[in-house]
């Protein structure tokens, strides 16, 4: 996969903050960069998330890589601002207060492991997005995630209760875990951008 170069990441931000503006009256939708570079143009998973005042206020994404990036980036900045079921849609009044910020997801690679103990030892805080599956459930968190919650066993209880599952499914035999790395960067808070990565 391409490295994303500045002017990229600059771009994608600049798209995400379009959409979302021209969907509330604010603005309108800038057009993907002519002649895109070819990290742009690759199939690639990612999540735009959305802070206000430091606090989470949309994070939408996709895992597997599906869509060129542009249109991912597009799509997601639309439903972390709009369809994100935990917060109400996001409007104009709020939006000069939001930060946004998009991960680029590497493909996800199955870890193999025979106990739970072997499965803790592999993971990388502050490296890995996680995703865990089991009976059909699945969910994940982003590397980010490991900052507020820095002990392997209650990030992995966390990801089963987002799952909807008991606090302690991480330790049963049926479940699978892959692990991803991504490529993260942001605005600041004055709608300039910085790199996160």
């Amino acid at each position: 996969m391409s490295q994303l170069t500045e002017k990229d990441k600059a771009a994608l931000l600049a798209l995400a903050r379009s959409v979302i503006a021209e969907r509330v009256g604010a603005g309108e939708s800038v057009a993907p960069p002519e002649g895109e570079t070819p990290p742009l143009k690759e199939l690639r998973g990612c999540f735009v998330s959305l802070h206000k005042k430091n606090r989470l206020r949309g994070c939408i994404g996709t895992i597997e890589p599906v869509a060129p990036l542009t249109a991912g980036v597009r799509e997601n900045a639309l439903n972390a601002a709009f369809e994100d079921p935990r917060f109400p849609p996001l409007n104009a009044a709020e939006l000069d207060d939001v930060e946004v910020e998009i991960s680029v997801l590497t493909s996800p690679q199955p870890l193999e492991f025979s106990d739970p103990q072997q499965l803790l030892s592999q993971l990388r805080p502050g490296v890995h997005g996680v995703i865990l599956t089991k009976s059909g459930r699945r969910s994940t968190f982003l590397p980010q995630v490991w900052k507020q919650l820095p002990d392997k066993k209650r990030f992995l209880e966390h990801l089963c209760l987002k799952a909807g599952m008991t606090r302690d499914c991480w330790k049963e035999e049926d479940i699978t875990v892959q692990v991803y790395e991504v490529e993260s960067f942001s605005e600041a808070p004055d709608g300039s951008r910085r790199g996160l990565s």
